[in-house]
């Protein structure tokens, strides 16, 4: 897989090359490369590529980590007569490039996001509870804990499910699981 850098992207881009965009939904509805198409990481290998005809794709997420991890994975989809790229430090470095952007700040965060801010919060206000009320308090920071280590281990996240249902979420389209 090439590695290119933003320019070098945009440019070929320009030329006709399919970006595609492998970050979640919520991500890409909320900010996103003009022309990019979205196809979800987990997506891949359970549905077709949607690369047109291009015989150039070049692959993005948001700071290129996750391009760069399932690279191969990536090459194998985009398949063997097409020239498989990846955007070096991703939509980050697009933008850091001054390349254009769409954004649709009436979009929620991005569920990963929330989650951070929902878990941070109620382990801070457990732990000042636990403090100036009951320790009893700092169970529920002691739970909050353990549920995001169950969730990084089995890639399943109790708040994250219940945050996709919330009905500020609803309204970007994204699609809710379990």
């Amino acid at each position: 897989m090439d590695m290119l850098d933003a320019h070098a992207a945009f440019a070929l881009v320009q030329a006709g090359a399919r970006l595609i965009d492998i970050r979640d939904h919520d991500e890409h509805v909320r900010e996103r490369i003009p022309d990019a198409v979205s196809h979800p990481l987990p997506h891949l290998g359970t549905t077709p590529l949607p690369r047109g005809e291009a015989t150039v794709v070049v692959f993005h997420c948001r700071s290129g980590m996750r391009t760069g991890v399932h690279a191969a994975r990536l090459a194998a989809a985009a398949g063997p007569h097409v020239r498989v790229c990846a955007l070096e430090g991703g939509l980050d470095a697009w933008k850091q490039a001054g390349l254009p952007v769409l954004q649709d700040r009436t979009q929620p965060l991005e569920l990963n996001r929330q989650v951070q801010i929902a878990a941070g919060s109620l382990v801070l206000l457990a732990t000042a509870l636990g403090f100036g009320a009951s320790p009893w308090f700092h169970l529920l920071a002691g739970g909050i804990g353990a549920g995001l280590t169950f969730a990084g281990i089995s890639g399943v996240c109790g708040l994250a499910r219940v945050l996709a249902h919330m009905p500020w979420n609803r309204r970007s389209g994204t699609p809710v699981s379990g």
